[in-house]
């Protein structure tokens, strides 16, 4: 837990190397230990590099402050374009910074390699170390990690070294890497046939190598000339090592895939990738094979190294079957489910598959996923915010008189009611009857929130009072929040009312 000190409290950007944690300094993980708040960047999926990095070295209590990347080059809605908002994300989190260290807290923001060498940090650097006693602490940068797994020498005697970064014009590139002994290239992903291109045209790619996730477990090593563009992540780097020689080492064989596989049911939430937990994301690139209702593996992007197994939503246990098969077969299987899995959905199909005596070997995960009741909710506020249930109005799996006790049970409770399911082409009356049910035990004021396709393009959420609940403006993608007596509506400056439950409840 942290502490208020006297004056501000001091600010460490802190290099935490190439990947390795074994490759952080010490002074870096006694920092990085002893830190009140722990500052990691991340892409939009909420995976930090540094974070995982540094994370033998975190202790429990910390505060962590994840400075999330709103944009990226492909697509900014700011209307000063990317690097406009590149400056307002990094003045945000100065902002953020600051007030840790004026309550006099020590900060340390995690840096992958260098904190100065093509880093973040810098930004937040040159915004805050006029201001608080600051320190750089320096790590191992990713080409120094990437000569040692390459095995080669940089530079030696009187070799000149040229560090470019693969953003650079194919013209200006090609020209700096002609004239140099020795060079290594930042920044591949999405530029590495640029970069390729630039080493040809200067008569060098022959000697060029690619490294690959340097000193980490997925470390790739090899000729520049034989790597697929499409396999290059943004962590990886080309080098052209020293005109003297040396080993080069090949890189790890590709491990053997273990005898069993495993099945991991995974939540995509109501729509799509901002919707997804970072540990779904994970698991979903993983994956040898993904198996799912057709709709919801759409929303997956298409990854030409993983099988596709869409399905028709009437199959449940046939797709968990299937996936259970892939498993027992060796391969990493993700089953897809819209919002949570297991909330009316396929974590309870897989299991119930799985405990047949003939999947008993083969490991099932399931991972959460945000529901569509909290997303419908998070819209209008928070209806949620004291006792709830939530029931399907789907009387395929279950006989409606069992529904219609629950629901009566739900009412006479005065439990606010989540309604998923409420209606089909092929079920037309239970809402309507459901409505009448209530009606008997809530007020006809009681608000009820309908939302629609929360998250996606056709977004549509309504409150009405129960008694004007129309079932045609209802359909099978709609959820509907029942509130109860206590529920509040204000209308506030919103165009959507304001709606919430207080959590204290009258005696």
């Amino acid at each position: 837990m942290s502490t208020r000190r006297d004056g501000p409290g001091r600010l460490y950007g802190v290099g935490v190397g190439p990947g390795d944690p074994e490759l952080v300094t010490v002074k870096a993980a006694r920092l990085i230990t002893a830190a009140d708040v722990i500052v990691h960047h991340s892409a939009r999926h909420g995976r930090s590099v540094a974070r995982s990095i540094a994370e033998p070295y975190l202790r429990a209590g910390q505060i962590e402050e994840a400075l999330v990347y709103p944009v990226t080059t492909e697509r900014s809605t700011h209307p000063g374009g990317y690097r406009a908002a590149l400056d307002e994300f990094y003045a945000d989190c100065a902002r953020r910074l600051a007030a840790h260290l004026d309550a006099g807290r020590t900060v340390v923001v995690l840096a992958e390699g260098d904190p100065l060498f093509y880093g973040s940090y810098m930004h937040l650097h040159k915004r805050l170390a006029d201001r608080y006693p600051t320190e750089v602490v320096p790590g191992v940068t990713s080409m120094s990690g990437a000569a040692a797994a390459l095995g080669r020498p940089l530079v030696e005697a009187d070799e000149v070294l040229t560090v470019l970064p693969g953003t650079l014009d194919g013209g200006e590139l090609t020209r700096r890497l002609a004239d140099t002994d020795a060079a290594a290239v930042l920044k591949l992903g999405r530029t590495f046939p640029a970069v390729r291109d630039a080493l040809t045209a200067a008569g060098r790619l022959d000697d060029a190598w690619y490294v690959e996730r340097a000193s980490t477990g997925g470390q790739r090593v090899a000729p520049l000339a034989d790597v697929d563009p499409a396999t290059v992540p943004y962590f990886s780097l080309a080098l052209l090592a020293s005109r003297r020689g040396g080993t080069v080492p090949s890189s790890p064989a590709e491990p053997e895939r273990p005898a069993r596989g495993e099945v991991v049911v995974v939540g995509l939430g109501p729509a799509g990738r901002d919707w997804i937990t970072p540990q779904a994301q994970a698991a979903l690139a993983a994956a040898d094979d993904l198996v799912g209702y057709g709709p919801y593996l759409d929303r997956v992007p298409a990854n030409p190294r993983q099988r596709r197994h869409p399905s028709d939503n009437q199959v449940e246990a046939k797709r968990a079957a299937h996936a259970l098969q892939l498993a027992a077969d060796g391969a990493r299987v993700a089953v897809v489910s819209s919002g949570d899995p297991g909330v009316f959905a396929m974590a309870t199909a897989v299991l119930e598959v799985a405990a047949e005596p003939r999947w008993k070997d083969v490991p099932v995960r399931v991972l959460p996923g945000v529901t569509a009741a909290q997303a419908v909710a998070s819209r209008v506020g928070a209806p949620l915010g004291h006792d709830y249930c939530v029931l399907s109005l789907s009387d395929r799996l279950k006989p409606w008189p069992v529904i219609e006790r629950r629901l009566l049970a739900a009412a006479r409770a005065d439990l606010v009611i989540a309604i998923y399911n409420p209606a089909s082409r092929s079920r037309t009356w239970q809402l309507a009857r459901a409505r009448d049910l209530l009606l008997e035990h809530r007020s006809a004021h009681t608000p009820v929130v309908l939302g629609r396709d929360v998250g996606g393009p056709g977004e549509r959420v309504d409150v009405v009072a129960l008694a004007d609940l129309d079932p045609a403006t209802v359909d099978m993608r709609t959820l509907l929040i029942v509130g109860s007596s206590a529920t509040q509506v204000s209308h506030g400056t919103a165009a959507t009312p304001v709606v919430f439950t207080p959590r204290h409840y009258p005696g």
